[in-house]
């Protein structure tokens, strides 16, 4: 990983960093209500309450300030409340320990805990994840589309800003997806989730010699505003169900106000408590 950020080079003064899904993608929603979701109701045989279980996983996933946590945070919290609503969850306590101090959420990382402990609630959260990477592959490309405006924004935006993509899906997903729609060439770099947070993604790209006040990080969840936060940049959001509209105030005020030092202050608060408010926050 450090090879590969030695490997970046800083050309323009400004940096942009973009979230993948939900943000850019229009992938968010389609991956949620028809791979994440029903893949855990089939692996914990849920079908006699999936209608209300799978309301619930779109409201912690997509519509509330728990949107676009870890999948296996949603997993864990989901399975709590079956635990206390609908049936037994077998050994759901190794799950929420792993979840709770595990340093590296990811598949890779669920492995390796398996093969040194035979909790079957690790094993079947192992075999739910495998599951949805194959649900996520069988979606036809045309189905994993960009949001209205954002090849314009990112053309646009590159003009004045390096790009990063910053996501924490598996690179090859997001590299095909951006390819797919011709997004990567208004790019600089594509970070995925093993090259870590977005909050210490961010660390390293501002290494290269950017200062905070030129920095934006583009989002649709609230840990899109914590690496903003912890790294002192900007922060723009992308807001769910409004994407269109959001996309196209990026190129005609955002992107301006960046370039021309009036972000942060009074239009960055607005956009912050725009963003909490329209997740019932």
């Amino acid at each position: 990983m450090s090879d590969f950020f030695a490997a970046y080079e800083k050309k323009k003064e400004y940096l942009i960093c973009v979230d993948s899904d939900g943000c850019a993608m229009d992938t968010m929603e389609i991956k949620h209500r028809r791979c994440f979701g029903p893949c855990m109701v089939e692996e914990w045989g849920l079908e006699n309450w999936c209608t209300d279980i799978l309301t619930r996983w779109n409201e912690i996933n997509l519509y509330s300030m728990t949107r676009g946590i870890n999948r296996f945070q949603g997993l864990s919290r989901m399975l709590q409340e079956v635990r206390e609503t609908y049936c037994p969850i077998e050994d759901l306590d190794a799950l929420t320990a792993w979840v709770q101090t595990s340093p590296e959420l990811s598949n890779p990382a669920l492995e390796r805990t398996v093969q040194e402990n035979s909790s079957i609630c690790l094993q079947k959260a192992l075999h739910w994840s495998q599951a949805v990477n194959r649900s996520i592959e069988r979606l036809a490309q045309e189905e994993k589309r960009p949001f209205e405006g954002v090849r314009q924004a990112l053309a646009y935006a590159h003009r004045y800003a390096d790009i990063a993509v910053l996501s924490s899906e598996n690179l090859g997903a997001v590299l095909d997806e951006w390819d797919f729609y011709g997004l990567l060439e208004h790019t600089d770099m594509v970070l995925a989730q093993d090259a870590g947070s977005k909050a210490a993604c961010i660390e390293k790209l501002m290494k290269k010699g950017y200062v905070s006040s030129r920095v934006l990080m583009c989002g649709d969840a609230p840990g899109d505003l914590e690496a903003a936060r912890r790294n002192g940049v900007l922060f723009f959001p992308i807001l769910v169900r409004h994407e269109t509209e959001s996309w196209a105030e990026f190129s005609a005020v955002g992107l301006s106000k960046l370039v021309n030092g009036t972000y942060a202050g009074e239009y960055q608060q607005e956009k912050i408590e725009q963003f909490i408010g329209n997740l019932g926050g």
